[in-house]
């Protein structure tokens, strides 16, 4: 921690998931925190305190804090900006990561970091680092888009898993045999981007085979068919956009619509 150039003494305010996980990794950073500590703590004595609350109770968490010279405090929402936190010198620093129960380890994931002041937005991008994160400045105008692709990336592909492990289940397939698809998947995605890591019958323009999956999903999981629908045609539009545009006169496999 030889490089952090902000205040010594932290505290860190809010006992669930993130509060227990980012204390013991500050901790172990070589940091003097006290914490976690309860939400209407002030946590006197403490030059950065970090608050690690729930989005709605971040204002009255900041305002339990007795402002004094120096005192710096930041949030770790992704979405909320910073007015929430005046008067103080505030920041925010949001992990790109999920944290189970059995806690965290912060150590390559990135975060999304902002400041009121520049002394502010220093302590942000000094902390992340410490913590072994890669930051990147988000801008108050940007937060909720930022915020919105994170639950995307991460909740919405539980979402979307859930859907596969239904539909695998009434074939008598498990979980189990289709994680490691998904992890290369993922892999191959955050190698190769979009566009290259697409494979499967959208992408090679069998729509044969995805009206066949289209009947199958509306016999066996109607519920799913909505989803099944919409991710249909933006597989389609996505595949379409990695594709060189066709000659004149050539037929595209990748008529607009949802198959039938």
């Amino acid at each position: 921690m030889d490089t952090f150039t902000g205040p010594r003494a932290f505290a860190v305010i809010g006992r669930g998931r993130l509060g227990t996980a980012l204390t013991a990794a500050l901790r172990e950073a070589g940091l003097r925190v006290d914490g976690p500590l309860g939400r209407d703590a002030d946590a006197a004595g403490a030059g950065l305190v970090l608050l690690c609350v729930p989005d709605a109770e971040i204002a009255a968490a900041a305002a339990a804090v007795t402002p004094r010279a120096g005192l710096l405090v930041g949030h770790c929402s992704g979405a909320t900006g910073l007015a929430v936190l005046r008067p103080h010198e505030g920041f925010s620093l949001h992990p790109l990561m999920t944290v189970p129960r059995e806690g965290a380890r912060f150590a390559g994931a990135g975060c999304a970091v902002a400041g009121s002041t520049p002394r502010a937005l220093r302590a942000a991008e000094e902390l992340a680092a410490a913590l072994g994160m890669a930051s990147a400045r988000v801008a108050e105008a940007d937060r909720v888009a930022y915020h919105a692709a994170a639950s995307i990336a991460s909740n919405f592909l539980v979402t979307l898993e859930a859907a596969a492990e239904r539909l695998a289940a009434s074939a008598g397939v498990s979980r189990d045999l289709l994680a490691p698809l998904v992890r290369a998947t993922v892999e191959n995605w955050a190698t190769h981007g979009a566009e290259r890591a697409l494979t499967g019958p959208i992408a090679r323009g069998d729509e044969a085979t995805v009206i066949r999956q289209r009947h199958a999903v509306e016999e066996r999981a109607p519920e799913l068919l909505e989803l099944f629908d919409a991710l249909t045609a933006a597989t389609r539009e996505l595949a379409g956009a990695g594709r060189p545009p066709a000659a004149a006169g050539e037929r595209s496999l990748f008529p607009a619509g949802a198959p039938s």
